[in-house]
């Protein structure tokens, strides 16, 4: 969906498509059929925009074959649907029964991430519709911390990978008129965790084509503030390419035993929920929420939230409940005021076949609703903050 900012330029809204499993090109244009067209007609628009995830394999059988690529993109057409973004993040093996730590690889040290990231550059400035010239990509936050922190020259080998994709975004803009940019997505664990620990790799990259996309789920569970967060970002000049609109799930008593109940039936085998607390010594953390839930490894007399993409306009019951109010003051600032500070904007609950067994969508009917209603969330908030949605 696309919105008319009050300083005349145009934001754009999609869902991402991780949340249904697909890596092969067949998968994608079943997931176009079966899914992200029935949600465009449920939100009565003639055209909807969705934040594509294309895995290694389906990524590689467009690079190779330009017919394919031209058919992915009439069939875009067709079906009232347009990219603007792509969420490069998961390489392969998203859908996998447990993905877990598997989705940190390849990291940015690996061969593997950059040639897939250029990949993906490429197959973006061809799908982007006739009269956009700008995409965005989110990518791995550098890699998970270990090994990554205890290689001395990991650090040099990711800036190296980084900088030379930089300059083969320049060539693809020179070549074909569209200017692609990447944005490292900080998440809880890796060795980009936080907004903060972004600022110096991507000052070291130094290149306007190289900034973030703000996870709204991955700020809260970090407890980072969204006002001080964007402020040190602004301040250090790091471009917001893209933000990932999503919710965390939060405990405010987590000492509780009807609490910890409930949190540990969002314990689940398939991703990684790292949850975190905020002490008067700093933030304490766990790789997984199963481990805090376990008693321990985090202290109980502060609230605790837990990476866990919950659906935006469903919260879960109490005793626990979402962050959705960061995401509302992070909205705010990326996009209320006088100028945007992003103009691509993508809700992202890929977690919906492992919420809960009763919150669980049932049937393509039940999820289409489910997503239909996120976008329908946002586009209220959207309008509240003054923008006006286009046809």
């Amino acid at each position: 969906m696309r919105f008319r900012h009050p300083d005349g330029s145009t934001v754009h809204l999609s869902y991402c498509t991780n949340v249904h499993p697909a890596e092969t090109l067949g998968g994608v244009r079943a997931q176009l059929r079966d899914h992200c067209e029935p949600v465009r007609r449920r939100l009565g628009r003639d055209r909807l925009g969705i934040g594509l995830w294309l895995a290694r394999d389906a990524a590689r059988a467009l690079i190779n074959d330009p017919a394919e690529l031209r058919a992915l993109r009439a069939e875009l057409d067709s079906r009232g649907l347009e990219v603007v973004t792509l969420n490069g993040f998961p390489y392969e093996g998203f859908g996998a029964d447990e993905v877990k730590y598997r989705v940190y690889r390849p990291d940015w040290t690996e061969p593997d991430r950059l040639a897939h990231t250029t990949d993906l550059a490429r197959l973006l400035a061809a799908l982007l519709p006739d009269d956009v010239t700008e995409g965005t990509i989110s990518t791995l936050p550098l890699a998970w911390r270990t090994p990554y922190a205890t290689d001395p020259g990991a650090a040099r080998t990711a800036r190296t990978a980084l900088t030379t994709l930089a300059q083969r975004l320049d060539a693809l803009a020179e070549l074909t008129g569209k200017s692609i940019r990447i944005g490292l997505e900080p998440e809880p664990g890796c060795t980009v965790e936080t907004t903060a620990d972004a600022i110096a790799p991507l000052t070291d990259v130094g290149h306007e084509r190289i900034g973030i996309c703000v996870d709204t789920c991955h700020l809260a569970t970090s407890f980072e503030d969204p006002d001080t967060a964007l402020d040190a970002l602004a301040a250090a000049d790091i471009p917001v390419v893209k933000s990932q609109l999503s919710a965390a799930l939060h405990a405010e008593h987590p000492h509780l035993p009807e609490v910890r109940t409930a949190l540990a039936a969002f314990a689940e085998p398939r991703f990684l929920h790292q949850t975190r607390t905020s002490t008067a010594a700093g933030l304490r953390g766990t790789d997984d929420l199963d481990e805090a839930v376990a008693g321990g490894a985090l202290p109980d007399s502060t609230p605790w939230r837990s990476h866990f993409h919950v659906p935006l306009h469903a919260p879960p019951a109490p005793p626990l409940t979402s962050t959705l109010p960061v995401l509302r003051t992070a909205l705010a600032r990326l996009v209320g005021g006088p100028v945007p500070l992003t103009r691509h904007l993508e809700v992202e609950t890929y977690t919906w076949q492992a919420l809960p067994a009763e919150l669980r969508p049932r049937t393509r009917t039940q999820l289409a609703d489910g997503i239909a209603a996120e976008l329908t969330l946002a586009r209220g908030l959207l309008v509240d903050l003054g923008l006006k949605e286009l046809p």
